[in-house]
């Protein structure tokens, strides 16, 4: 076990935030570490979303890195780029990224284990190198850490917003000007399967901007940017205008147009190579089963 002490320096700041600003880790691997009661504020437990005031100690544990219990799977990659820090990926539609309550094997990680010797363990034993996440049905391009230093200077690009992410999403009826949606996003109280926006004591803040590509006659083809990056944003946020995606069942996009999930591709990504600091940019072609809608339409 590994302990830090830190001097909290300003009145109301959230514990989490106030760690995320003073350290490395990423924000879910601090929110695991104070489920389990390794990070403590004057010597006791604490929410994590308490208030600090300056002068505050906090106390943090880190556990020692665990042997990987999950088993590698020879499942098929798509490596669209690799080297010893890092690959990209084009992730297949119907793959969860990780290990779940629900989903316990079968995963894009099982498949990273099996075909990656080195994977980053800053995300825990179930998480090797994943540093963002895409939905099961969502397809295209993620970041996969091979070492701890490149997840931890990525996981910063994603805090700052310097790591950026687009996406395709055909959505149900017609709209002409680009538009920006904004707001907590927290679980739906009324369907806690979904996300929904809320108020900031229920939400985390979320903003998406939405460009027009293409008008169909009951559709329309849209390029949407993550300016952050909450559990099923995209798909909340366009719910939330009354245009859900295409195939999108979970928040009203069921068409018989296309039934095998929802339309939203991951079609881009850019980012600064953590170790040679260079500017990368990576996109890729829409998958056939989104072309073959897209020219029926």
């Amino acid at each position: 076990m590994k302990t830090s002490k830190f001097i909290c320096n300003k009145n109301n700041v959230r514990l989490d935030v106030f760690l995320t600003e003073n350290t490395t880790l990423t924000r879910s691997y601090i929110k695991t570490l104070n489920d389990e009661g390794l990070i403590k504020v004057n010597g006791k437990t604490a929410k994590a979303g308490l208030k600090l005031k300056v002068g505050d100690s906090v106390l943090l544990t880190e556990k020692e890195q665990q042997k990987i219990s999950t088993q590698p799977e020879d499942i098929p990659l798509d490596i669209v780029y690799e080297d010893d820090a890092l690959l990209v990926i084009n992730k297949q539609v119907g793959l969860v990224v990780h290990p779940c309550n629900t989903t316990k094997a079968h995963t894009l990680v099982n498949a990273l284990m099996f075909h990656i010797k080195n994977l980053s363990q800053i995300n825990g034993v179930l998480r090797p190198g994943i540093v963002h996440r895409l939905d099961k049905d969502t397809g295209g391009l993620m970041i996969v850490a091979k070492t701890d230093e490149a997840h931890k200077k990525l996981s910063l690009q994603l805090k700052d917003k310097t790591l950026n992410r687009e996406y395709k999403a055909l959505i149900k009826g017609r709209i002409k000007e680009d538009f920006v949606v904004e707001g907590y996003l927290g679980r739906n109280p009324k369907n806690r399967q979904q996300m929904a926006l809320t108020n900031e004591a229920n939400g985390k803040q979320s903003k998406t901007l939405f460009s027009v590509d293409k008008v169909f006659d009951h559709y329309t083809l849209l390029n949407c940017k993550l300016f952050t990056g909450r559990t099923h944003q995209i798909r909340a946020h366009l719910k939330s205008i009354g245009h859900p995606i295409v195939g999108d069942t979970l928040y009203g996009g069921a068409d018989k147009i296309y039934t095998n999930g929802q339309l939203l591709f991951a079609y881009k990504i850019s980012f600064v190579h953590p170790t040679t600091n260079k500017k990368l940019t990576f996109e890729i072609d829409l998958p056939t089963y989104f072309k073959d809608v897209l020219k029926k339409l």
